[in-house]
């Protein structure tokens, strides 16, 4: 599944930056400032902040630059997102909440002017979190409330003429509408321009956290004085980060409508979430294209992923009956414990492993907020002269609601490691091949086995996650096998995708048999 922002790519594109391959970029002995794990919003911005505050940087890609979240959200950077504000206040102070919002502010601007800078097309709108049905307006109104105690300007909209349902809303203007991949291209671009080492294909295996830093990958050992872990799951065990946070799927669709609606972000408080937002055609003299997305759900843990999208595309439909359907894809991200992000120096990494995560499907402003606070403790900024919003959001305490969000998760995860192997053992190996784009886990020997079909090929793997041991479960919709437990993800030959898991999934050509 290709999301509209990589198909809209113009060629030059596809090569983000003047990567370079680990023996050309690292000679043997060669030690950084910084090495940072991850080219998404959060990796690529704060290498590029480290690199004009002087320090020598590398970013280590797994895949390829804005492979998965940067490259497929919805392109919409906004403070206002949905009712994550009123949620964030039900067990927080006023006081959190507004450094919650100051930071996404910063993070905000931060990608304003880098866009204009560089030259990245960005659209500025207002945004629209709004109630679809009378039972949700009471949700408006608490984040109105929370959003004017953050001190954003927000309003009050009762209606708007769109033809989806719409029944009131909080509008706050000067939001950013863009094309996350473009701008992440961009970003990859003037950090390799301002002398930073980009390495694609580099997946960051481990890292021990000596003096120096060392990050193992299958191409050898980076050495730095300092790492930034910059994955949307970070990939290592301590901080128990993935404990501590839910990981979630979102689905998008794209579609050339005759009539688009009229420009704004608009985004559900009430369920299910429906996101709406136009964004500008390859064509100039074509309408915009629309952009609806929603439907997300836990990684792994719902019967089928295929029916959250037709159910998407089906609502597209009902309110723009000449929608003609032209990409559809997902993205994931992850929300913290406590709903605010995840960010600073990671526990048992002796002061030199920085990490960010959890940013609840916001990761356009949380992600550059984020590398606006880690370069400043990196770069050595005096406490005291930080931002408010880093000092407040660095020193909040737990509240009793975050423990008992933490302790639901964890309950769900029990009972998906429970659900996950009873249900391999009553379905005993060897089975018939699946059906095209079809999947099935079977146990031999106490041991689960997924078995799919894709393209015409069928092939097995063990279907137990390579974090922590879950179950896998089959994605219909874009055939992969996911975990429920944690997020990890693998594409149908058992090679890693994305999540906490490092490490692929063995093949086993045996356990299967043909009809």
């Amino acid at each position: 599944m290709t999301s509209l922002w990589t198909d809209l790519a113009t060629a030059d594109e596809t090569e983000p930056a003047p990567t370079a391959r680990y023996e050309g970029a690292v000679m043997p002995g060669d030690r950084f400032d910084v090495a940072v794990v991850g080219a998404g919003i959060t990796g690529l911005a704060t290498a590029i902040m480290l690199q004009r505050g002087g320090s020598r940087v590398v970013v280590l890609e797994a895949q390829r630059v804005a492979a998965l979240a940067t490259g497929a959200n919805t392109g919409k950077a906004s403070v206002l997102q949905g009712a994550m504000l009123q949620r964030i206040r039900r067990s927080h102070s006023a006081r959190v909440v507004r450094a919650y919002a100051d930071a996404n502010l910063d993070g905000l601007r931060w990608i304003a002017e880098f866009a204009e800078h560089h030259g990245v097309p960005t659209s500025e709108e207002t945004a629209y979190s709004y109630a679809a049905t009378d039972g949700g307006l009471d949700l408006v109104d608490r984040e109105l409330d929370a959003a004017f105690e953050a001190g954003l300007p927000v309003e009050r909209v009762e209606r708007m003429p769109v033809s989806f349902p719409f029944v009131g809303a909080v509008a706050l203007p000067g939001q950013l509408g863009l094309d996350p991949y473009r701008l992440a291209v961009a970003m990859a671009r003037a950090f390799v321009a301002e002398g930073g080492v980009l390495l694609e294909g580099m997946r960051v295996e481990a890292v021990h956290a000596g003096r120096p830093v060392e990050l193992r990958t299958p191409h050898g050992t980076i050495r730095a004085d300092a790492a930034v872990i910059a994955t949307a799951a970070p990939t290592l065990l301590r901080g128990l980060y993935f404990a501590k946070t839910r990981p979630l799927r979102s689905h998008l669709t794209s579609y050339r409508v005759e009539a688009p609606p009229p420009p704004g972000l608009f985004i559900t408080v009430d369920a299910p979430t429906r996101s709406v937002r136009t964004t500008p055609d390859r064509d100039p003299d074509a309408p915009p294209l629309l952009i609806v997305g929603g439907n997300g759900h836990p990684v792994g843990r719902v019967p089928s992923t295929e029916a959250r999208v037709r159910d998407l595309v089906a609502w597209t439909k009902r309110y723009f009956p000449a929608a003609d359907l032209t990409h559809r894809w997902a993205a994931q991200d992850y929300e913290s414990a406590n709903l605010v992000p995840f960010v600073g120096r990671m526990p048992r990494g002796l002061g030199r492993i920085w990490v960010a995560t959890g940013f609840a499907k916001w990761g356009l402003t949380n992600g550059a907020a984020a590398a606006i606070r880690i370069s400043e403790e990196l770069l050595g900024v005096p406490w005291r002269d930080r931002r408010d919003w880093i000092r407040v959001l660095g020193t909040r305490s737990t509240a009793p609601a975050d423990v008992g969000r933490g302790a639901a998760e964890g309950a769900r995860v029990a009972r998906a490691i429970a659900v996950g192997w009873g249900g391999a053992e009553a379905h005993p190996a060897p089975a018939h091949a699946p059906s095209e784009g079809e999947g099935v886990v079977v146990s031999r020997r106490g041991v689960p086995y997924g078995i799919s079909t894709v393209d015409g090929r069928t092939c097995a793997v063990r279907a137990v996650c390579t974090h922590l041991g879950g179950v896998l479960r089959w994605n219909d919709a874009e055939t992969t096998w996911d975990c429920p437990l944690h997020g990890s993800r693998f594409d149908a030959s058992g090679i890693r995708i994305e999540g906490p898991a490092v490490h692929d999934l063995p093949q086993e050509p045996r356990i299967r048999e043909t009809n």
